[in-house]
């Protein structure tokens, strides 16, 4: 048995997948558009992703582009990052036109530690743990 996360975007899927490839170092395993985008789809997404996948630290990430998809609420995806140097940069990364919910910092639990959602609607906490 395996577990698989599941985002919906409003619109801006392959975006968000094409820099989660590129700056936390994921692999894009799939990207399918919908041929043609159906009715109830706005007018603007010119290329509406059906569906996709990407591998970022072992773990699976699938999404889609979905009408009135909200941003993440009551749920993170965690990232566990070797360095504090590596968590800084990518609390950094993320947090740029984002909204932090507990900033980069040291706890009783971890090295460095964060609560943000980044500018996709995706909900992240970062964790060093050393």
């Amino acid at each position: 048995m395996n577990l698989d996360i599941y985002i919906n975007y409003p619109g801006h899927c392959e975006k968000a997948f094409q820099f989660y490839e590129q700056h936390l170092h994921g692999k894009i395993v799939m990207m399918m558009q919908h041929q043609q985008a159906p009715e109830h789809f706005p007018k603007e997404w010119a290329k509406p992703i059906m569906h996709a996948i990407i591998e970022i630290g072992g773990t699976l990430m699938r999404g889609a582009d979905v009408p009135n998809a909200e941003p993440m609420r009551s749920a993170y995806l965690t990232l566990r990052l070797d360095t504090a140097e590596e968590a800084e940069r990518v609390y950094n990364l993320l947090a740029t036109d984002g909204e932090v919910f507990m900033k980069m910092e040291k706890t009783f639990f971890a090295n460095r530690f964060a609560m943000l959602r980044d500018k996709f609607g995706t909900s992240w906490m970062l964790l060093n743990e050393s």
